[in-house]
């Protein structure tokens, strides 16, 4: 029985292979044609941030609250820090009186001066006395200017007892302590805007006059490396390290969900075209061998029947995918990407409706 059974599935598998012979073996296969040739470059970077400032207040005093720590994310006009306000509130409610009361001085001078010019005509006032009081209206006049420049001085200082986030981001760095005393210039709290970063590369000089702003720039986070990211080129500073014979390219990227944080190192692919276009093939359509050696298959028609044909080409660049053929292989050609690893010379062939046109 066991001989009967296995009798039965070697026919079936006759029959199969009889079947595949007479369709011929399947395939996908695509028409090659000349494209522009790019060379990808492999770059290592550091996310840095577009915007880090290290903040300070713009005024001594003693500090009496603080309202983030590091780690804590903060929109722009977020109050982070204040100082005792006491002494300075004091200073201006002083000025904004002193203010008040040039200004209560300067309406009763030039009520006095308008009644005496009404006297002026009847002769009831000493013309000596009009100029006093017009004197005395300007120099009231004067006082009031400098008494409310001194109150908005005082106003402005007494603003200045709260700091206030200038852009959203996250505090990278806590300096002081509630009850310590700052004075301006003094670092208190770093502020790192995490949204939208950069990344700085070190690029060979080779690549400098090759680079412009429309190369394209794909990326990962070497803690994620599956991952890709897009970037833009900001800027190429083309001055040179004379030590590393490198030069600086800068990318942008939009970081929404924050996962490139500054600091984090990048792995990178730059594509520069090379000036030059060739017949361009898929990299799964090329077949190597251990001495060297790389074949395609393609399809010919010219008999009536789809026949597989082994190639022999040289390659050039990859990218993207694709390999460059320098020769061996003309546009127009159609060329095997699948099913051609167990593929004969003079082997018929069925191309797959389903992939034909890719």
């Amino acid at each position: 029985m066991q001989q009967v059974l296995l009798a039965a599935l070697a026919l079936t598998s006759a029959h199969a292979t009889f079947a595949q012979s007479e369709q011929g073996a399947p395939v996908s296969a695509i028409v090659v044609e000349q494209q522009s040739i790019q060379r990808v470059v492999d770059l290592t970077g550091t996310v840095t941030a577009e915007r880090a400032a290290r903040l300070s207040v713009a005024t001594s005093g003693l500090v009496s609250a603080i309202y983030v720590d590091a780690g804590t994310q903060v929109q722009a006009d977020d109050i982070l820090l204040e100082l005792d306000p006491e002494l300075a509130q004091l200073q201006f409610d002083s000025a904004r009186a002193q203010m008040e009361q040039a200004n209560t001085a300067l309406k009763d001078a030039r009520r006095r001066l308008q009644e005496a010019q009404v006297l002026v005509p009847q002769q009831s006032i000493a013309e000596s006395a009009v100029r006093d009081l017009e004197a005395e209206v300007a120099n009231d006049e004067a006082a009031l200017h400098q008494a409310t420049a001194l109150a908005a001085y005082r106003e402005g200082i007494l603003t200045r007892h709260t700091l206030r986030a200038p852009f959203s981001g996250v505090i990278a760095a806590k300096r002081v302590e509630t009850g310590e005393w700052i004075d301006p210039g003094q670092e208190v709290l770093g502020l790192v805007a995490i949204d939208d970063v950069r990344i700085d590369f070190a690029v060979s000089e080779d690549f400098l006059s090759a680079i412009n702003p429309d190369s394209t720039v794909t990326f990962s986070l070497n803690s994620d490396p599956q991952q890709i990211y897009n970037g833009r080129i900001s800027a190429v500073v083309p001055v040179t390290d004379p030590t590393a014979r490198t030069f600086l390219l800068r990318v942008l990227a939009k970081n929404p969900g924050q996962h490139m944080l500054p600091g984090m190192s990048v792995s990178a692919a730059l594509s520069i075209e090379v000036g030059r276009e060739s017949v361009v093939v898929p990299r799964d359509a090329i077949i190597r061998f251990p001495d060297g050696r790389a074949v395609v298959w393609i399809v010919d028609s010219s008999s009536g029947e789809l026949v597989a044909r082994e190639q022999p080409v040289q390659v050039g660049l990859s990218f993207d995918g694709r390999v460059e053929v320098t020769s061996g292989l003309e546009s127009g050609a159609t060329v095997v990407t699948r099913g051609n690893e167990a593929l004969q010379g003079g082997q018929r062939v069925t191309i797959q409706p389903a992939t034909a046109g890719r």
